[in-house]
């Protein structure tokens, strides 16, 4: 029994040591890390700019600043505080691109000078400084013309008297939703009438009033010839001829004014505040002849090609006569210039008719305005600055053999072109249907 309860007092001292030793075993096992909670950096606020306020109804002015949002306490989601300020190198990663809509209206002729209709716009191709573009729009509907008349008075007393007579058949070379404006220039250029209906009753009364009477063939003689039977070197009537210098036998020729320049500048600057979806024209009814104009033929076509003008004319006079034009051709510096308009309609796009008798001159009248609205039109998006005013170059091809195209040569860009241009309503091409970019 004395052995039993010695067993019994030593198994219990052994457990005691068992737990105390598995006691200090846990103590010794050190701790994991506490998670360390960062500062509120409460300096490092911004602080919202000074808004004004509306003065106070005694006339003082009061302003408030708003107090630092305070920083969200511990647990709680930080408020949506709305899209972050736009920043400068937030400006920096924004693409811009800028896009401007250019057309060409153009012509094209076979080999014996006959409209070529049919035409799409998988067989055209357009170019601006040598590179190819993507056709956008391409139009074979003509539109309504905007057209401002140029009639030379400077010609000489014939050709102003087939000029006169022909000008009643212009009228009805024009449709009803045309609209017409007349110019007439001698030494100086005088606007007739603005635009007015091409079918009206009041076009009809200003073409009437826009004959005139021409000037004369003046000839250089000297001696007896300059003038008939003379007695004391003086006519025997009385009347001095202009250019005559009393007491003398000699005959001088009055200097001739042609301001052909300043008279399609004045025209220009009309036709330039037309519609857009409008076809513009100058028909220009000329000898050719340019002398006395403030404005230099340079300065006229860069303004026709900025704002998308065309010229046509038809040229009459000596200047129509087979064989002339090819001695024109060759100018002799600070004389007279016979040959503008040819400059004019190769830049621009538009053609000139010689006609010099009055049936023919009648005719050229139909046949222009019909070719101007057998005319095709392109357009394209260029990605050209348009702040960019540097002369571009344009061609338009044809994907056929033994065809000639007559397009403007190319085109000066307007930035106002961006806000102002739209492209018209196209009728083939279903790339047409994307909007212009605003």
């Amino acid at each position: 029994m004395l052995v039993g309860g010695l067993a019994m007092l030593l198994a219990a001292a052994g457990s005691q040591a068992g737990a105390q030793n598995q006691t200090q075993a846990q103590q010794s096992v050190p701790n994991a890390p506490q998670p360390q909670t960062l500062p509120t950096l409460n300096s490092m606020t911004p602080v919202a700019p000074a808004l004004p306020t509306a003065p106070s109804q005694a006339g003082a002015s009061t302003s408030t600043t708003e107090a630092p949002a305070p920083a969200p306490a511990s647990g709680e989601e930080p408020q949506d505080q709305g899209p972050p300020p736009v920043t400068e190198r937030s400006q920096a990663n924004t693409l811009s691109v800028n896009v401007q809509y250019h057309q060409i209206p153009f012509t094209v002729k076979d080999s014996k000078g006959r409209l070529v209709p049919g035409l799409t716009y998988r067989d055209v191709r357009v170019y601006e400084n040598g590179l190819l573009q993507h056709t956008a729009v391409f139009l074979t509907d003509p539109a309504p013309l905007s057209v401002a008349l140029v009639i030379d008075q400077s010609v000489t007393t014939d050709t102003m008297e087939k000029v006169n007579s022909s000008l009643s058949a212009l009228q009805g070379a024009f449709s009803p939703y045309d609209e017409v404006a007349v110019f007439t220039y001698n030494n100086g250029v005088k606007e007739q009438t603005t635009f007015t209906a091409a079918q009206s009753a009041r076009l009809g009364a200003v073409l009437e009033q826009s004959k005139g009477v021409g000037r004369d063939a003046l000839m250089g003689l000297s001696g007896p010839l300059a003038h008939g039977q003379v007695i004391n070197n003086m006519p025997i009537d009385g009347v001095v001829d202009n250019g005559h210098q009393p007491g003398t036998l000699t005959f001088t020729v009055p200097k001739e004014y042609h301001t052909l320049n300043d008279a399609i500048l004045a025209a220009a600057k009309v036709v330039a505040g037309a519609d857009y979806h409008r076809q513009r024209v100058i028909y220009v009814i000329s000898d050719g002849k340019e002398y006395g104009s403030k404005a230099t033929q340079k300065e006229v076509i860069r303004f026709l090609l900025t704002n998308h003008i065309q010229v046509w004319a038809t040229q009459v006079g000596e200047s129509a006569i087979k064989g002339m034009g090819f001695v024109d051709r060759v100018h002799i510096p600070l004389t007279m210039r016979d040959d503008a308009l040819p400059k004019y309609t190769g830049a621009t796009g538009g053609q000139y008719d010689s006609e010099f008798r009055p049936k023919g001159i009648e005719n050229a009248f139909s046949q222009i305005t019909a070719e101007i609205r057998a005319q095709y039109s392109v357009g394209y998006y260029t990605h050209e600055s348009p702040f960019n005013e540097s002369y571009r170059r344009t061609e338009v091809r044809v994907l056929r053999p033994s065809l000639t195209i007559i397009a403007p040569e190319g085109y000066y860009p307007n930035a106002s072109d961006n806000a102002r241009m739209r492209p018209k309503t196209a009728t083939t091409t279903p790339a047409t249907t994307t909007p212009p970019p605003q």
